[in-house]
């Protein structure tokens, strides 16, 4: 018999993470899933990892390494439930998600996707930040579709047949090939987000995705204007690509990495000294921008000033 639910979960070079990840998914109160692992052409040991668990409900696919929305296609295909749980191979899931999910999309029929808060923690688990997200009604998600991305990806679980029916996911929408995929789904049906957190989003220097903030104001222009028209061609996905590509080094994902950290414990933990740390390994990475500097200034105000200065300058701080 074909399980309710596939936890679909696309991995490369996670080999650091996906042990915990994994055991996270075994430990769920709902039993009745699979866990899909699609390896995008990992070179650490990421795939001898997998292996090493022993459990049914555990499948492998390993591909050449193509990009996320090429593996998430894959295994949208290859899925044998009629729910997908998207997580990622650094996260970590609360015991509950799986049940709390399932049993929304078993009473809600016309819901097509439902999403959850989250706890961000750093590389080394320590916690960030609690998020809450911009939405958690259909009609809150709606009204700011556009402002920013309505779900934490590896949070959501989704009807399978009404991601296949949009085609999946975009190849040529780097770095937001989720949220373009919402912004067309959204059209044909409803949503929403728990407000729980039912997982734990690791943000990590290696991770796909940076601050968008350092990617440049060409390339945040050119992806919303993609989402207002909620179609990409290859060209602005070829652009896109080259962008990234410049950003691709160690140096630049790590001064992003410990700009965020150092942001998210001001603004939402309060731990100055921690903070200057993070920030410091930012300019270390980046002498050269100004927003390290500030936000260097901004840790030794005190507290209520910076969430003063968080709530009316948000993208700021």
């Amino acid at each position: 018999m074909h399980p309710k639910v596939t936890i679909l979960m696309p991995a490369c070079n996670a080999g650091k993470y996906i042990a915990e990840a994994i055991r996270s998914v075994l430990e769920q109160t709902y039993a009745d899933f699979e866990l899909l692992i699609v390896d995008d052409g990992s070179t650490d040991d990421t795939v001898d990892v997998v292996r090493g668990f022993r459990d049914e409900r555990i499948r492998l696919l390993c591909k050449e390494k193509e990009g996320i929305s090429v593996a998430l296609n894959a295994g949208l295909q290859m899925a044998r439930g009629i729910y997908i749980a998207r997580f990622d191979a650094d996260d970590i899931c609360l015991p509950d998600r799986l049940e709390r999910q399932v049993i929304f999309l078993d009473g809600h029929p016309a819901y097509l996707v439902v999403g959850s808060d989250a706890e961000y923690i750093s590389e080394n688990g320590e916690h960030l930040f609690n998020f809450q997200c911009a939405g958690h009604t259909h009609r809150e998600i709606i009204g700011n579709l556009y402002h920013c991305c309505p779900f934490i990806h590896s949070a959501v679980m989704y009807r399978k047949e009404a991601i296949l029916r949009m085609g999946g996911y975009s190849r040529y929408a780097h770095n937001f090939e989720d949220y373009l995929l919402w912004v067309r789904l959204l059209k044909t049906g409803k949503c929403c987000n728990l407000p729980e957190p039912l997982l734990k989003v690791r943000i990590n220097p290696s991770s796909v995705t940076i601050d968008e903030k350092w990617r440049g104001r060409r390339f945040r222009r050119l992806k919303y204007a993609i989402l207002q028209r909620g179609v990409i061609t290859r060209e602005e996905g070829d652009e896109l690509w080259r962008i990234i590509q410049q950003q691709d080094n160690k140096k630049t994902k790590d001064g992003a990495y410990h700009a965020l950290c150092g942001k998210k414990l001001l603004a939402n933990n309060y731990r100055p000294a921690k903070a200057r740390w993070h920030v410091a390994k930012a300019i270390h990475a980046n002498p050269f921008r100004l927003d390290n500097y500030i936000l260097l200034w901004v840790s030794f105000l005190p507290q209520g000033w910076i969430k003063w200065l968080h709530r009316i300058i948000p993208r700021k701080i």
